[in-house]
């Protein structure tokens, strides 16, 4: 099997895909003057935009928000708030719910939120290949007059409409809880079970429940 690259220049057709949803598109060219280190646009706009499409509803249709992710080394909360400010203030215009995470802190909240404790992400490309399913693990960013593409588990899942676990950080009941909601809305979804999933289940985990003696 030939490995993917991290990083690759877009294939025609997502970028394509991408533009018809014009607020995201915007987003992405205006989030470049932000400057943020290691930064991306991805998860679920991006490939529920492309779900959309298949699906031949509006390009933004039930897209929840748009998650503007990024690897900053300053861990505080007050700075992660001043970036999450400006990047809304800089698309306060547009018909988007912006969601703004330092990927450098997630293992600091991840506790509190989730119930368990995460290895820390050495990157914001680490961090992508940890996202909840193989076509939500992707994040996209302008290259130029390209787009450049973060999609450590490929893409093949995204066009072909496969929803698959990536079990290496979430949950069974995460996902589960993903899939009720992602197949009400897109019915033409082909849900794999967690046994179909990739990675080795809660390797991510600082708590991995299939490691030896947990």
């Amino acid at each position: 099997m030939t490995p993917i690259p991290l990083r690759w220049a877009a294939p025609a057709g997502l970028a394509d895909c991408l533009r018809t949803n014009a607020p995201l598109w915007e987003c992405l060219h205006r989030f470049a003057a932000l400057k943020l280190p290691d930064w991306y646009l991805g998860a679920g706009c991006v490939a529920q935009t492309v779900w959309n499409l298949a699906h031949g509803k509006t390009p933004t249709a039930d897209i929840l928000d748009y998650d503007l992710v990024y690897y900053d080394r300053d861990l505080s909360e007050e700075r992660e708030r001043t970036l999450t400010h400006q990047a809304r203030e800089l698309v306060a215009d547009l018909p988007v719910e912006l969601d703004v995470k330092n990927q450098a802190r997630v293992h600091v909240w991840y506790p509190n939120r989730f119930g368990y404790s995460i290895r820390p992400y050495q990157s914001t490309e680490d961090a992508i290949g940890t996202w909840a399913t193989t076509a939500t693990a992707i994040g996209v960013r302008p290259r130029g007059r390209d787009l450049e593409v973060c999609a450590p588990l490929g893409t093949d899942d995204l066009f072909n409409l496969v929803v698959r676990p990536n079990r290496v950080q979430i949950t069974p009941a995460i996902y589960e809880a993903k899939v009720m909601r992602w197949a009400a809305r897109w019915s033409s979804l082909v849900v794999r079970t967690w046994d179909e999933g990739v990675g080795h289940p809660g390797c991510r985990r600082l708590d991995d429940p299939s490691a030896p003696g947990s």
